[in-house]
């Protein structure tokens, strides 16, 4: 008999044997296509990038910068970093979605990727001319934070495919 108050037991209860489902986020990572897992990815990081670089501003930080060779910096527009984001997002999917077909272990190779691109991408913010340091440090982490959203859901999938 059971001890549940209507006599029906669907789930064991937790610390019971045998509870071993998954997040249900892990879930729908990991099946779920690639692409699709790769373009939610990249709609939450640029959305917590931008919800960062806002943060930013409203703590004082200049988002005036300079590229090499100009003169003088000019203002990140609103929304530019979420554009940033979605931007260059588009290559890792993309890369991402060749990994899960050609490549027989595409997770390392798509995180050992995405950590070196990321590890090149704070170059240019460091060695932005005209560039306030605070902005310089906000740039840099900013593109630490969309890489953290982006890249694991992606990872978690293609590991996924590694079991086909």
């Amino acid at each position: 008999m059971s001890d549940h108050p209507t006599g029906d037991v669907t789930a064991p209860r937790p610390g019971q044997a045998g509870t071993t489902s998954a997040s249900p986020v892990r879930s729908f990572v990991t099946t779920r296509p690639v692409w699709l897992v790769g373009v939610l990815a990249t709609l939450a990081g640029a959305a917590v990038t931008e919800v960062f670089a806002l943060g930013a501003r409203g703590l004082g930080v200049p988002m005036d910068v300079a590229s090499p060779g100009d003169a003088s910096s000019q203002e990140i527009p609103p929304f530019g970093f979420a554009f940033g984001v979605l931007l260059y997002s588009v290559v890792g999917i993309v890369l991402a979605v060749v990994l899960a077909r050609w490549a027989k272990r595409p997770a390392r190779i798509f995180l050992i990727t995405t950590v070196v691109l990321t590890a090149l991408s704070l170059i240019p913010p460091i060695l932005a001319p005209h560039t306030a340091v605070s902005t310089q440090v906000v740039l840099c982490l900013s593109h630490l934070v969309a890489a953290a959203v982006v890249v694991p859901p992606l990872t978690r999938r293609l590991r996924h495919a590694e079991g086909r």
